[in-house]
């Protein structure tokens, strides 16, 4: 009869792999906060009220799991079965503990396959990331100096203009959902048509959504801030920090894009190293 009993380091075992689930769930569900357009605040997904409720529930998951079916039962019972009644005590014992192994064994095999089944990576595609991470957002007005153009001075478009190949395909996913309208401050007539040019040889006009008359140019800084607080866009995507910080309290959302990390400045504000990084789900917050 005390056969049927599980041995301490086997309960121990289990009691880690609970654990162990418990704080992969946990990292899971942080990891896909980065997904979300809006700030989530780690220590308070860890917090105890959090992991007591999380606990419970996989306790009682991880129970489920780990009880093998009423068919499994009866076919282990059978191969425990003495061969005869003549075998000793001793030996029934013997052959009952390997069927509790066996039957062990087959409930954590399953609830291993199902936890790792559930913590299989997410492969969602750039257009559900890009429609997730704008938040039903439906005008953009984006600066081209640093975010779509490799050049990030009034000065170098003057020599030339190179756009960035690799944040194209991010730009025509937001114009699919966006209005988007593209800006930059210029020093002379020329630069404008040398960035319209580039712009239409690298394919930004392909879209539907992106078009030249939609490509606004400006003398100045305050022109472009201007530019921005008349069209009133969902987000605004700008390298500057100043003018960040000055358009925070009038945009709903805000993408600084910058090559080092910079303090948030509000809670509208997010970061990213580029416009593709932020966007492709690959950069933090």
């Amino acid at each position: 009869m005390g056969g049927s009993a599980s041995s301490p380091s086997t309960n121990q075992g289990k009691d880690d792999d609970l654990a162990d689930l418990i704080h992969r769930f946990i990292d899971s569900l942080a990891d896909y906060s980065d997904l979300l357009p809006f700030s989530v605040d780690r220590q308070k997904l860890r917090s105890y009220t959090t992991l007591a409720a999380l606990a419970i529930t996989l306790i009682l998951a991880w129970k489920i799991l780990r009880s093998p079916p009423h068919e499994t039962q009866r076919r282990q019972r059978r191969r425990a079965t003495p061969p005869s009644s003549s075998a000793t005590t001793g030996r029934t014992s013997s052959s009952v503990n390997p069927s509790t192994d066996v039957c062990s064994s087959s409930g954590d095999s399953r609830a291993q396959d199902a936890i790792n089944h559930f913590f299989q990576p997410v492969n969602l595609t750039l257009e559900q990331i890009v429609r997730h991470k704008l938040n039903e957002g439906r005008k953009v007005t984006c600066r081209l100096l640093g975010v779509v153009l490799e050049e990030t001075t009034p000065e170098e478009l003057q020599e030339k203009v190179t756009v960035r190949s690799s944040v194209l395909e991010v730009l025509h996913e937001i114009a699919k959902f966006c209005d988007v309208y593209l800006m930059e401050r210029i020093l002379d007539d020329e630069s404008g048509e040398r960035v319209l040019s580039a712009l239409s040889e690298a394919g930004v006009f392909t879209s539907g959504g992106l078009m030249k008359e939609k490509v606004l140019f400006c003398g100045t800084e305050n022109g472009r801030i201007s530019f921005v607080r008349q069209l009133e866009p969902d987000w605004h995507i700008d390298s500057n920090s100043e003018i960040i910080q000055q358009l925070a309290r009038f945009i709903k959302y805000e993408l600084h894009v910058s090559p080092e990390r910079v303090e948030r400045v509000a809670t509208n504000v997010y970061s990213s190293t580029s416009l593709e990084n932020f966007f492709g789900g690959l950069d933090q917050r």
